[in-house]
Parts: structure tokens; sequence; C-alpha cells
């Protein structure tokens, strides 16, 4: 008797670059293309470093940061379809972190430089400050799987939205209404491009085509500086990274003032990186958690070992590429371009040839999903869940509002008075509160909010309880790092937690949902739209 054995089917053949990378690629590379153009105008602007030192040192170590993490994104997305035998897994997307932008900026190098008068001494102390964030969060990708073992979904996806609606969002609307006669037409491309079956003539990529009508108003209405385009050129120029090493050395010598922001931000960023992973899950895309936090710590370490203040991270947004067509080869095309930019010292010159309002839609158009898709990837009921936990954020954001618009003013609101300031009906002092650590902030809220409508009150007294001690070394709701930071927020924690146990304990023994466990981070559907 002879026997056939069936050969086993081999696995999908995974391509290099499939049409909907294109359509990522620009939207991607665009976002981080305007996010390099501001962190320069920072440097140049805040901070008064020297051209050639912004140009020749910090862009060419953004450069390799860049290039290398989004390389390994291109190779952990590959490997993920590979196992899973899938052609449609998308890489995560990777760039300098946009809080962080500022955050390094305004708290730790401007302190500096009115303090010093020196831009280089500010610059060791933001590079010094980027080595201990990218410190945290290596030790980040350690626990960070655990905390994502035991918190909702409906947390984690909530306080992502927050980011995405506040950070993301707020700013790049406002920026449009600025120049609302070109930017809208833009958005309109993007809606049409991204949320329907429609296709552009051509095929062209909707990235692309936005831009290019973008810039095609801005330049024919006269908004643009024609001769702003040859003062560009002459900042072009080939620079290749090298060590910085003893300005490093010199940052962490006075490294304990820098602990203060460096903890809470680290701990922010690996909490972000959680949510994120999350939000790709809920995408499709599984991937293991610990790799990600790896490559955004290294990244960091890396970068400010060369020069660069700038901790990269991966970034909010991978349904909204991967809806948008996108799958391994936008990643890496993104980071050869943009380091290929940095080292030929390029930004200045395409700061000058395309106008702003015609590329922050993409950043409107990336929070708009991801704020709907956590709605969309969490049961119905958690709904609540998600809102409690995207309004810390809106919080913060709108503190720093406040808190820019005194400054201008050459004033600040302790100088005013936070009584004062109530007078007008403007409650600073709560809404400083309530958004101070509100990555974590949001979290722990709607963990909470998620395991009481889940019944689940001890799980819900424990995450109380975690408030309480975050609170009270000022890790959420609290101006600084410190012992005893917010004591009545942590009581108030604390009183939750107890009346949560009163539940737990009164509750009938026949509950079914007397010994429910953790809502599981088992990866649910979420209603992306089609790619285009």
């Amino acid at each position: 008797m002879t026997t056939t054995t069936t050969p086993a089917s081999a696995p999908p053949r995974l391509p290099w670059w499939v049409g909907g990378d294109t359509n990522a690629f620009f939207g991607l590379g665009f976002n981080v293309m305007v996010n390099v153009l501001v962190l320069s105008g920072l440097c140049l602007g805040v901070v008064h470093l020297p051209g050639a030192e912004v140009f020749g040192v910090i862009l060419p170590a953004m450069g390799i940061q860049l290039l290398i993490g989004n390389v390994y994104y291109t190779y952990l997305a590959r490997r993920l379809a590979r196992r899973e035998g899938r052609t449609d897994v998308c890489a995560m997307p990777y760039g300098p972190s946009v809080p962080h932008m500022f955050i390094v900026v305004f708290v730790i190098m401007l302190p500096t430089y009115l303090a010093t008068k020196n831009p280089f001494t500010a610059w060791a102390a933001g590079l010094a400050w980027c080595f201990i964030i990218g410190l945290i969060v290596l030790i980040g990708a350690f626990v960070g799987p655990y905390i994502r073992r035991f918190t909702p979904r409906a947390a984690m996806l909530g306080t992502l939205a927050g980011i995405s609606i506040a950070f993301i969002s707020m700013r790049p609307a406002a920026q449009m209404w600025e120049a609302a006669w070109i930017a809208l037409p833009v958005l309109v491309i993007i809606l049409v491009g991204f949320f329907t079956d429609l296709r552009l003539p051509g095929g062209m990529p909707v990235g692309l085509a936005a831009l290019l009508v973008g810039t095609a108003i801005a330049w024919i209405g006269g908004y643009m500086d024609p001769a702003g385009v040859g003062a560009a050129a002459g900042d072009v120029a080939v620079s290749l990274p090298s060590f910085n090493l003893d300005r490093l050395l010199d940052g962490l010598r006075q490294v304990s003032p820098l602990l203060a922001t460096a903890i809470p931000l680290g701990i922010y960023n690996f909490t972000e990186g959680m949510s994120n992973v999350e939000s790709a899950a809920a995408a499709g895309d599984s991937y293991n958690l610990r790799s990600v936090l790896i490559a955004d710590g290294a990244g960091a370490v890396v970068g400010s070992m060369l020069g660069s203040p700038f901790p990269p991270a991966v970034y909010i947004g991978h349904p909204g590429w991967k809806s948008a067509g996108g799958r391994s080869g936008y990643s890496m095309a993104t980071g050869v371009v943009i380091a290929a930019f940095c080292f030929l010292g390029m930004f200045s010159l395409l700061g000058a040839v395309f106008p702003t309002p015609a590329i922050v839609p993409i950043l409107l158009y990336i929070g708009l999903l991801i704020g709907a898709q956590a709605f969309q990837a969490v049961p119905r009921a958690h709904a609540v869940a998600v809102v409690l936990a995207i309004i810390p954020n809106i919080a913060a954001w709108a503190q720093g509002y406040m808190d820019n618009a005194l400054a201008a003013a050459g004033t600040s609101a302790q100088k005013v008075g936070y009584e004062t300031i109530a007078q007008s009906g403007t409650v600073y002092e709560g809404t400083a509160l309530l958004g101070g650590g509100a990555v974590l902030g949001g979290l722990v809220l709607g963990s909470i909010a998620a395991f009481i409508i889940d019944r689940s009150f001890l799980w819900a007294a424990a995450y109380a309880g975690i408030g309480a001690a975050l609170s009270f070394i000022g890790l959420i709701h609290g101006e600084r790092v410190e012992w005893n930071a917010s004591p009545q927020i942590a009581l108030g924690y604390l009183f939750a937690g107890v009346i949560l146990l009163a539940f737990a304990f009164i509750r009938p023994a026949a509950d079914p949902a007397a010994e429910a466990p953790p809502p599981a981070a088992e990866p649910v559907p979420a209603e992306v739209p089609a790619a285009s």
C-alpha cells in the first residue's frame, strides 16, 4: 500500500512594498517631518543653540535613532506576519516623542539656559534627561507586560484617546483654522481617501495628493515666501552623527534636579507605549510589549550619547496606518528618508517649501481614528470608563494652554493667585491637579470605572489603592515627585477604596461576578475603515 503525504502549505509571500505602504509612508513621513521641523525650531528659537549644532549634531543623531528604530519595527512586523501566516500585519509607527519635545525644551533646557545664559549647558542637561528617560523605559520593558495583563483595555485605550484628542488633535486643528482656506481642502481629501472606498485618479496616494493640493493652494495664494526657500537652501550640508559623551557626562553631573520630571515622564513613556501596543492588538496585530519598550528605551539612550535630547517613541496611530493599507515597508522607508534628510540638512529647506496647514491635517486624522477606536474596540458598557480615562489628558492640555497664555503676559498662575483666577470662573488649581501625570491618572481612573462596571469590586479597590500611592508621591495629581505630594487626593482614593471593599463584602455570595478575574487583554476587532 502506498501512502501519500500532502505537502505543508507554504507560508505566504511577504512583499516589501504594497500600494497601501505608499499612503502610510506619506502620512507617517510627513508626521515625523513636521515633528523634526518643530524640534529644530525649538532648539534654535528657544534654547538659542547655533544652527551648526542643531543641523550638524542633533538632527544627524535623530536620524540614527529613527533609522535604527524604524528598521527594527519593520523586522518585528515581518516576524509577526511570518509567525501568524498573515500578509496584513502593519508595522508600529515610530518617531520623536511629541510631548517630550516640548517638555525637554521648556521644562529642562530653557530654565537651564535662563539660569546660565549658556545654550550648551542647557543642551547637556537635555541629554542627561533623555538618558534617564531611556533607562526608565528599559526598566518598564520588564514590568510593563504585567501592568498590561491586569489593566482593562478600556483604561489603556481611553488614556491613549485622551492623548490623541488633547495633544495630537487640538493643536493641528487650531493651526488648520488659522489658514482654513489651505487646510480644509487637504482634510477633505484625507477623509475621502481614508474613510471611503473611493480611489483618487490614477491611484495617486492620498497623503501625496493632499500635500500637493495644499501646497499648490498656499503658493498660488501668496501664503509662502519664495525668498525663504533660497535662504533655507544655504543650510543644506552633509553631517554624520558622532558621539557626544563628554557633553552627556557634563549633564549627568547635575542629575538630581532632572529626576523630578524624568521619573514620571519615563513612566509616562512606557505607559503610553503599553497603550499603543494595546491599540495595535485591537486592530489585529499583537506585538510583544517588551520588544517594543526595549526599542524605545535603547533609542533614547543611544540618541543621548550621540547628541539628541529628544527621546523617540512608538507612535500613536497604528490603526490609522493599517487602515490606510500600510504593512511593513512604510516604516523602513520613513526611517531611511527622514534619516537621509537629517544627514543632508534638508529640514530647513523642507520647512520653506511645504506649508504647515497642508501637513497638519494628517495629525488630526490620526487623532480622530484613535479616539474612535477607544470606543469601538471595548465592550459597549465600558464607554464610561473610556471617557473617564480621557478626562485627565484634557485637563493637562487645558492647564498647558492657561500656563502658556499667562507666561505670554509675563506672569503665572502662582503670581496671579488661584483664588483670583477662580473669581473669573476658571478652576485652575483643580485642573492642574486632575491633569498631573495624566497618562497614569487616566489609566487608574479608567481601570476603577471598568472594574466597577464589571462588579469586580476587589480589583477596583486595588486600583484605588494604587491611585492613593501614586498620588501620595506625586506621580499622578501632583506638581512634582515628592513625599506627601497630594495628601488630600491620596486620601480621596483611599476612602474610595474602602467603599469599594465594602461593596465587595456586602455583595450577595450568589453574584456570578464575585470572583471575576480582570478582563483579559484579548484583541477585539476594531471597526476601522477599510484601506483605500
